[in-house]
Order: structure tokens, then C-alpha cells, then sequence
């Protein structure tokens, strides 16, 4: 609701407090009409394929506290071998409510959906991006996306938030001046491009309704100034047709704040992948709103439950709290403990650390569900301590507490992860080792398979010793093995020992 106590027919942003006068952390309030309001800070659930991992979208409007899913549109457009031309079926997915990414993945309609183009984090690829191009990576392997392209998918899929396109390399090294020179000038074609086609006059469509979060680059202020002012220069001159911005690197965000003072009352989506709570109070404290959280997902498939909580709990001890607790552990396989005692999630209100720890070792899909829904619980209550302490004004002495008593990273977890799906990973050529465990292998390796010939030596000789016709009948057998036929016997032998049966041709007429 907005503040006049009407319903918004477009997306608003309101600023309520900052935790000091020069930017920093501040409280908001992000509403969409038809949607769940959300208060930041605060997170989006991520996605792969369309779907939060292990969890239904039923469970996700029933047990899961996240207000809003990002979606990558990699994830949908991949052209089948046997028939390339085969526009992909997400385009045509009919939607009584006009929403088709709603409706091909089944996404309930309280939550908010954003669009990008890669998922987060992106394979890098090998092909590189061209001034008219970006290239993405499939389920069928990788592909080029023209800007025009992704534009008429935004407006097809019609997202409540959708991100223009950046000239991004996704590596974890620094691009030389050259290469970030040109990522600064193709982000200025292309956002020109989208305004011209989304809102311009030229545009055949109505102008669109959906919210346009522009890209920050990870580059240097100083290379890409000249394209964030033309932001600025767009956002002056008509609002609509700049919401927010997606920001991937928070330490921009004090010289965009400073330097432009129309962009500083837009919403920030971090594009950044913190890896842990810590990161995220620190690109929190620069003034981010809306986080994107990779390591929930990688918590929940290593077997991870996430305990932290803001402010740290009071406790005698000088040792450091870990992050979170390995349910996969055999210590836990008869705790009738929930998976953290002040969690009132449903996997800690309905089950106990022992069936958890029972699912994950027999690797049903239900373990890494509760641990979905309980890490995301975790998370929905830290961000909503969070924006308690920036009202009351203790987030500051808070977040250095946290920084004392927490571990400076989450557990690696020891259990076995659920299958990974080819698309998650790009090959790394010959050499590269499986990322999947063989469904089977020899029983306790060679050394193994020696010993059961050892056995089945053993088992021979008790059956001569007690008469018995079958290996493995005497007294002293641990096994039952089937009954094969001498590799020397010939036809009429197989006959006599009913392994075979002779079969006799009627003469010819």
C-alpha cells in the first residue's frame, strides 16, 4: 500500500530512515500491486530453471520467508539438437493473468519476480560478448543473445522487475582498462537501446510496466561515470523509466550516491554473491537493500542448517559460533533437538535433528527441503533483527559484535551433495574429474574384490566338506550364490542339469 492507503498501479520505493546522513544502511519499503510489500533490507530467493532448489512452489508461498525469486532467462531458451528453430515453450505459455514466467514456472503471484539475463553466479564463457551480443549458457551448451532479442523476451515474459543487459566477463580477476573501457561503452549503447525500445515514442507497445533495475558495472567510477550519468540524465527527465539499479560491486555505491543525488532514493539490488552473513552486514552498511544469497542454496546441499543469528546470542564462552551445524554428522543421528532451538520454522517445529540427519544419509530429497525452508527462515529473521536495529539506531554496535562472535566462515559440511545437473558447470576439458559420484563400484575397492573371491574359495570348500551340491549351501555360508554351469560342459551336459533344453525342428513338407 503506498502512503496514501491506495494500492500502487506501478512499482514504489520508499525511503524510511538512514543510519547516518551521508548514505550508509537505511530502512525501505518496496511495493509492488498484487505483491507481497517488501521491507528492506531484505532478500530474494535465487533460482535454477525456475524453481528455488528442492522446494515446490506450493511450499514456497506455504513455508518459505522470501517476498521475491530472481530468474535467469538462460535457464529457459535452450534450442533442442533435433530441431533449432524451435522457438523454446516459455515463450509460448498462455497466461490468463498476463505473466507468462509466472505461469511456466508455476511461481505464486504474491511473490515478485526479476529477470536477468545469466544466473547467479554465471559460468564465464568461452566465447565472449560482442556489441551486439551477449552470450549465455544453457541446458544445451553455450549461446549468443542479441540485445534486441532480450528485449522482446523481457516484454514477452513480462517480469515485475527485469535487468538491461552488461558487457560482464564473469571471472574472478580484474579486466585490464581496455576491456573495462569497452564494458562501460557497450553498457551506454544497449541502455540507450532499452529505454528506446521499453518507453521511447518509436516503441510499437504500450509503453511497458516494468521496473528497469540498470546495471552498475564492477569497474572503476572513474571509467563508467560517463554511462551512470546518462541514468541520472534518464531518471531527471522521466522517473518511470528507471526503478533501481543493480549494483555489482558495493563499494560504487558511496561515489554514485555522492556524486548523483536523484539515483540515491532508488533501490539497490546487489548482484555481488556475498558467501557469507558478513559480507552481507558489510555491502548492508554501504547502503544496499535487496540481496541475492548464493550460499544459502550451497548451505542446504552440503547438509548445512544456518544457526547465526543477529545480534549474537549472549554466552560465557570466548570461543567463536559456528555459522551454521552439519546435520549430515553422525552426532546427531539420535537428537530429538530441532534443527536450532530458537527457530520456529516447519522443518524445526515438525521434525528433529535425527530424522534430518537420517534423510541425508539415505539422501531422500526431503532432507535438503527442510534444510531450504529452515535456511530460509534463518535468513528471514536475521534481515528482520537487522531492520530493528536501524530503526532503534543499535545496528553499528550490533553488526561489530556479530563480526566478535561469529566464525569468519560457513562449514564446508561433510555430507554428500545432491546431484549436479550439467548446466551448473562448464567443462574444463580432458582430465577434468566427475562432479558426480558412480551410482555403483566394487565392493571396498580392489582390494575388496579379492577378498570376495577369497570367500567364495572358502564357501567351495565347506560345501565339499558337508556334501552339498550348491556353493554357498554348507553351514558356513554367509551368502546365497546362484548355481552356474561348468564353463567345459557341452550340450547334452547343459540338458542333464536343466540348463538348457533341446529343441527339435519339424521336417520340411
Amino acid at each position: 500500500m503506498s502512503s496514501d492507503g491506495h494500492e500502487p498501479t506501478t512499482m514504489t520505493f520508499e525511503l524510511l530512515k538512514t543510519a547516518v546522513k551521508d548514505g550508509g544502511a537505511r530502512l525501505g519499503r518496496l511495493a509492488f500491486p498484487g505483491r507481497r510489500t517488501v521491507d528492506t533490507p531484505n532478500f530474494f530467493g535465487l533460482t535454477s530453471r525456475g524453481v528455488i532448489p528442492h522446494v515446490t512452489p506450493d511450499n514456497v508461498e506455504k513455508h518459505l520467508h522470501t517476498n521475491g525469486t530472481y530468474m535467469a532467462l538462460e535457464d529457459f531458451i535452450e534450442r533442442p539438437q533435433q530441431n533449432m528453430t524451435r522457438p523454446p515453450p516459455i515463450y509460448e505459455t498462455p497466461s490468463p493473468i498476463n505473466k507468462p514466467l509466472n505461469s511456466f514456472t508455476a511461481m505464486p503471484s504474491s511473490i515478485i519476480t526479476v529477470l536477468g539475463s545469466r544466473r547467479l553466479p554465471a559460468v564465464s564463457s568461452p566465447m565472449g560478448n560482442t556489441n551486439q551480443t551477449v552470450s549465455v549458457f544453457t541446458s544445451t551448451g553455450f549461446q549468443a543473445v542479441t540485445t534486441k532479442q532480450y528485449i522482446n523476451a523481457i516484454q514477452t515474459l513480462n517480469p515485475d522487475i527485469a535487468i538491461p543487459l552488461a558487457d560482464l566477463t564473469h571471472k574472478t580477476s580484474t579486466p585490464t582498462s581496455k576491456r573495462a573501457l569497452r564494458m562501460a561503452e557497450r553498457a551506454d549503447d544497449w541502455i540507450k537501446e532499452w529505454f528506446t525500445e521499453m518507453y521511447g515514442p518509436k516503441s510499437n507497445k504500450e509503453p511497458s510496466k516494468i521496473a528497469t533495475f540498470a546495471p552498475v558495472l564492477p569497474i572503476s567510477y572513474s571509467i563508467q561515470w560517463e554511462y551512470i550519468e546518462r541514468l541520472s540524465e534518464e531518471h531527471a527527465s522521466n522517473p518511470r523509466v528507471l526503478s533501481g539499479l543493480a549494483v555489482y560491486d558495493a563499494d560504487l555505491i558511496p561515489d554514485v550516491s555522492t556524486s548523483y543525488q536523484n539515483l540515491d532514493s532508488l533501490p539497490r539490488l546487489a548482484l555481488t554473491t556475498p558467501s557469507t552473513p558478513h559480507q552481507v552486514l558489510r555491502q548492508l552498511s554501504l547502503g544496499m537493500d535487496i540481496f541475492l544469497l548464493p550460499f544459502l542454496s550451497t548451505a542446504s546441499d552440503a547438509g548445512i542448517a544456518l544457526s547465526f543469528t543477529f545480534p549474537p546470542p549472549a554466552s560465557e564462552s570466548s570461543g567463536l559460533l559456528p555459522l551454521g551445524i552439519d546435520m549430515s554428522s553422525p552426532e546427531h543421528s539420535i537428537s530429538l533437538e530441532p534443527l536450532t532451538e530458537s527457530c520456529t520454522c516447519y522443518a524445526c517445529t515438525t521434525h528433529h535433528r535425527a530424522f534430518v540427519q537420517h534423510l541425508l544419509g539415505a539422501r531422500e530429497m526431503l532432507g535438503w527441503t527442510l534444510l531450504q525452508i529452515h535456511n530460509h527462515a534463518v535468513l528471514a529473521s536475521f534481515f528482520a533483527s537487522i531492520r530493528e536495529a536501524l530503526a532503534d539506531g543499535t545496528f553499528e554496535d550490533k553488526a561489530r559484535q556479530f563480526a566478535l562472535r561469529y566464525e569468519p566462515e560457513i562449514p564446508q559440511g561433510l555430507g554428500e551433495r545432491p546431484r549436479a545437473r550439467g548446466y551448473h558447470f562448464k567443462s574444463e576439458g580432458p582430465g577434468e574429474q566427475k562432479k558426480n559420484k558412480p551410482g555403483w563400484s566394487k565392493f571396498e575397492g580392489e582390494e575388496g574384490a579379492k577378498n570376495i573371491e577369497e570367500k567364495v574359495a572358502d564357501l567351495r570348500i565347506d560345501d565339499e566338506q558337508s556334501g552339498a551340491s550348491g556353493l554357498g549351501s554348507g553351514v558356513d555360508s554367509v551368502a546365497e550364490t546362484p548355481l552356474v554351469p561348468d564353463e567345459n560342459a557341452d550340450a547334452k551336459d547343459l540338458e542333464e542339469k536343466g540348463f538348457a533344453e533341446k529343441v527339435v525342428e519339424e521336417e520340411k513338407k
